[in-house]
């Protein structure tokens, strides 16, 4: 294959990662942004992604059920609290991404809110034996992934919150497409008390899986020895749906 022919077949197969990543309309979105240093980062996405996080993307994961409007629980979903909640200056607020990755990210919520918003309608399963129907709206937590160029040896997600609390995920679960970084709770506004500004929501994880209040994310290949607040405690550390 020459030359020519190995740089159309490499954009093309960009042209399809970014497609089905969700990120086909993110540097349109952006254009009233004002941010240059920020269309300098999304324009990174131009750049080769490694083979595994590709992989990972293009590969079918499949799907968990959804619900109709009609189903949601607006009052079922309990409020447990770690530590006090913390109190966050959305202004100043910034989501860091950084880790074993080629573009390190801090992002504020104007930045976030600017990417292409997903909204599903899910049940929030607790490991204490309630559930709740629930619509979140936010980003899939892939595209921001996405942006900030993980390397091909990463294998985890490591989180931070405001509050002290941690956790960790596998890869896989961070990249499937309904695993999102939320902002918006049933058509509003985040409430603090549900993790604002910005939380974990996936209905492919118990609840004290899905972080509130991230700060951080950090891509990484290995698990840090604090896996996770309950799983140090004895709780199970995938606890899958």
């Amino acid at each position: 294959m020459d030359f020519i022919h190995v740089h159309q077949h490499n954009k093309l197969q960009r042209r399809q990662f970014i497609k089905v990543a969700g990120l086909s309309g993110i540097s349109f979105l952006l254009g009233g942004c004002g941010t240059p240093a920020f269309e300098d980062l999304v324009g990174k996405l131009s750049e080769p992604l490694n083979q595994k996080f590709e992989n990972l993307i293009f590969n079918s994961q499949k799907p968990v059920s959804e619900f109709s409007l009609s189903e949601i629980e607006p009052k079922a979903l309990i409020v447990n609290t770690f530590r006090d909640t913390p109190i966050i200056d959305t202004e100043k607020y910034r989501l860091i991404v950084d880790g074993e990755v080629n573009n390190p990210l801090s992002l504020s919520m104007a930045e976030i809110q600017a990417l292409p918003q997903t909204s599903m309608i899910i049940r929030h399963v607790c490991v204490e034996g309630w559930a709740a129907i629930v619509q979140w709206g936010g980003i899939r937590l892939r595209e921001i992934v996405a942006l900030a160029q993980p390397k091909a040896n990463v294998q985890y997600a490591y989180f931070k919150s405001a509050d002290g609390y941690y956790e960790s995920w596998d890869l896989a679960s961070v990249l499937h497409p309904q695993t999102l970084l939320a902002y918006q709770k049933n058509g509003q506004p985040l409430p603090v008390d549900n993790g604002a500004p910005l939380r974990l929501a996936s209905p492919i994880k118990l609840g004290y899986k899905q972080s509130k209040w991230v700060t951080k994310i950090s891509l990484v290949s290995y698990l840090p020895p604090f896996k996770g607040y309950w799983e140090d405690r004895g709780y199970e550390w995938f606890a899958g749906l």
